[in-house]
């Protein structure tokens, strides 16, 4: 890995850049380990697919890492309640590999739980998501409370929580997320989620302004442009992204922006940005040492290269069903 801390570990577990859609990432210091956002989902249809049963293979196998590392940490974070940010106690074997309970079990029990105001800037769905995790996995996790504008202290280390920002556009038809940061000593790691670019100014003000050395940041949703998101609003996310790599030393771009196969060379200024300054701009896998695999955005070749069993597209036929068995992958 690369990087400019020291005291202050990132391991990150699950990401578009290592085949699922997530920013679960482990962060420690020598006071506590702490779990970001411990969802993980696939786009139930993408190019009019479903998974290919690689993503499948994908997300099962990140589902037991990051269990592994709920066992080490603490605390845990919900930024938002989307499913790829926070794991639901129903079953899933489509979007949320998750099993009735289990899965989010394993994440929660025990765990002082630190998350988004389940009433105050939150839209319909989240606030029910919200009740939702609180009536299940919630109440058996040590402490859960809301975190917006707080800060929490571990010995040394200071983990400061953003006000509500919107997730992604001025105007947040997708809700509200909070952004977080973890100090220990000078050092500061930033982790925003789903703040899209970010394409609102007040996020980006509010990033300028904790001045980290590092940041996990949720770029601009590329592949929504010119029928979901206007490209104005992509085109701001696109100049915040500037400055924001041209303060940051280390920024690890994940998320949305990974959905677009042709992402890097869409904000090769961006990259110019950086380098002008000498600063580094990684996917997940690259800081971790590991090679880019954006399923996603490959699902198509995926299904045109590595063609599913009979079996599988036997399986497939359920996915109108109330209830869907386990892929046979």
């Amino acid at each position: 890995m690369t990087g400019v801390l020291g005291k202050i570990k990132i391991t990150p577990l699950a990401a578009e850049s290592l085949g699922v859609r997530s920013m679960c990432t482990l962060v420690e210091t020598p006071d506590v380990s702490m779990l970001f956002d411990a969802g993980i989902s696939l786009a139930p249809y993408r190019f009019n697919l479903p998974p290919h049963p690689i993503e499948f293979q994908t997300i099962s196998r990140l589902r037991k890492v990051i269990a592994q590392a709920a066992d080490q940490a603490s605390v845990t974070t919900i930024s938002h309640y989307h499913f790829d940010h926070h794991t639901p106690s129903f079953e899933d074997w489509v979007g949320n590999w998750t099993e009735d309970g289990e899965t989010a079990r394993q994440i929660y029990t025990d765990k002082t739980v630190l998350a988004k105001n389940p009433k105050e800037n939150i839209n319909a769905t989240q606030r029910q998501r919200a009740w939702m995790f609180n009536k299940t996995r919630g109440k058996h996790a040590k402490a859960v409370e809301a975190a917006d504008g707080k800060t929490f202290s571990f010995g040394n280390t200071n983990l400061r929580f953003s006000e509500a920002v919107v997730h992604g556009t001025e105007e947040p038809v997708l809700g509200w997320v909070i952004m977080a940061t973890v100090e220990h000593g000078d050092e500061r790691f930033m982790f925003s989620p789903d703040v899209q670019g970010p394409m609102a100014k007040r996020t980006a003000e509010l990033i300028l302004a904790t001045k980290p050395q590092m940041i996990m940041l949720g770029g601009p949703p590329l592949y929504l442009g010119g029928f979901r998101v206007d490209y104005a609003q992509l085109e701001k996310g696109i100049r915040n992204l500037e400055s924001i790599v041209e303060a940051v030393p280390t920024v690890v771009l994940e998320h949305h922006i990974l959905r677009d196969e042709d992402w890097r060379s869409k904000i090769d200024r961006v990259f110019a940005r950086a380098a002008e300054k000498g600063h580094t701009i990684q996917t997940a896998a690259e800081y971790a040492g590991a090679e880019n695999n954006l399923l996603e955005s490959k699902r198509k070749q995926l299904y045109s290269d590595q063609p599913p069993s009979e079996e599988f597209k036997k399986w497939t036929k359920t996915l109108n069903n109330k209830v869907i068995a386990k892929p046979p992958i």
